[in-house]
C-alpha cells in the first residue's frame, strides 16, 4: 500500500512507496527519500488512482520509517541553522548588491541540499552568491525565484477569517483568481477587503466559483422576459446562492421570484 505525503516548505504531494513495507497512520510524520534527498513528511492517507489523479505535478518516492525522537532533535537543529544561514546570505546579498529580497531557506532533513527562497524584480544573476553560499556550506545550494503568492505560502499565518490561510495548510497550487469571480459572487470589491495576506484576492474567491457558475445556470439571465404564476415580467437581478430572481412584472411590481417558479422563458 502505498501513501499521499506531503512534505517541504513548500507543500509538495506526492504517492510514496513504504520501504520496507509497513502501515502508516493518516497525520504521521515520517522520514522520505525523495529526489531532493532525505525529507520530512507528514502521511496525508492511502493512495488510491482518484486520489493520484488529484495531484498537480505530485512527487515520488519512498517512505523510510516513523520519525524518532533523534529525528525531532536533528530537525531542531536545522531549523537553527537555517536561521543562521539567512542573515549569512542576506550579508552576501548585501555584499554583492543584489536586487533581491531573501524570503526564507530551508535545509532538507538529510542535508543534501539547502533551498534559499528570494523574491525579485527582475532576473537575477545570482552565480557568484551560489558560490559564496556553496563555500560556507559545502552543500548543494538551490536558488528558487518565487512570487508575492509563494510569499505568504511560506510566512503568512492566519487570513482574515481567523483559520490558518489556505495556502500554507491544504492547498498546493496557486489557482487563478479574477475580479470577474468577486463580481458573480457579488463580493464587495474593495480591494482591501477581497485581498489576502500575500495582497493578490484570495483564493477562496476561486473555492467557491464553481458552484455559483453552476447554480446561476439554472437561472435566466437578467433582461430575459419569463412567465410565473404571478404573471410575466422581466429579469432584473439574480440571487445565485438563493437560488431566485428578481422579476419586475408588467403592472411595475417587483418580486423576488424562485427558479422552479419560473413555468417558461419567452424569446
Amino acid at each position: 500500500m502505498n501513501y499521499i505525503v506531503r512534505h517541504g516548505v513548500m507543500r509538495f504531494l506526492g504517492e510514496y512507496e513504504p520501504v520496507p513495507e509497513a502501515a502508516y497512520a493518516r497525520g504521521q510524520e515520517v522520514v522520505v527519500r525523495s529526489e531532493r534527498g532525505l525529507e520530512v513528511a507528514e502521511v496525508l492517507c492511502e493512495s488510491t488512482p482518484r486520489a493520484v489523479q488529484l495531484l498537480s505535478e505530485p512527487t515520488k518516492g519512498q517512505i523510510v520509517r516513523v520519525m524518532t525522537e533523534e529525528d525531532h532533535v536533528h530537525v531542531r537543529a536545522a531549523q537553527e541553522r537555517e536561521q543562521a544561514a539567512f542573515l549569512r546570505c542576506q550579508e552576501f546579498i548585501a555584499e554583492r548588491r543584489l536586487q533581491m529580497d531573501l524570503v526564507d531557506v530551508e535545509q532538507v532533513f538529510g542535508g543534501e541540499r539547502m533551498v534559499f527562497y528570494f523574491l525579485a524584480e527582475k532576473r537575477v544573476d545570482f552565480r557568484e552568491l551560489v558560490k559564496d553560499l556553496a563555500r560556507e556550506y559545502r552543500t548543494r545550494i538551490e536558488m528558487r525565484q518565487i512570487g508575492v503568492r509563494d510569499e505568504a505560502k511560506l510566512l503568512a499565518d492566519y487570513g482574515d477569517c481567523g483559520k490558518p490561510v489556505c495556502c500554507n495548510s491544504h492547498m498546493a497550487v496557486m489557482p487563478p483568481v479574477s475580479m470577474r469571480m468577486a463580481k458573480l459572487q457579488k463580493s464587495t470589491l474593495d480591494p482591501s477587503k477581497i485581498s489576502g495576506r500575500c495582497g493578490r484576492l484570495k483564493c477562496c474567491l476561486r473555492f467557491e466559483q464553481d458552484v455559483y457558475e453552476e447554480f446561476q445556470q439554472e437561472l435566466p439571465q437578467p433582461g430575459t422576459r419569463v412567465v410565473t404564476a404571478k404573471g410575466q415580467g422581466r429579469v432584473l437581478a439574480q440571487e445565485i446562492l438563493a437560488r431566485k430572481v428578481l422579476v419586475e412584472f408588467e403592472d411595475g411590481r417587483r418580486i423576488v421570484v424562485a427558479a422552479g417558479e419560473i413555468l417558461t422563458k419567452l424569446a
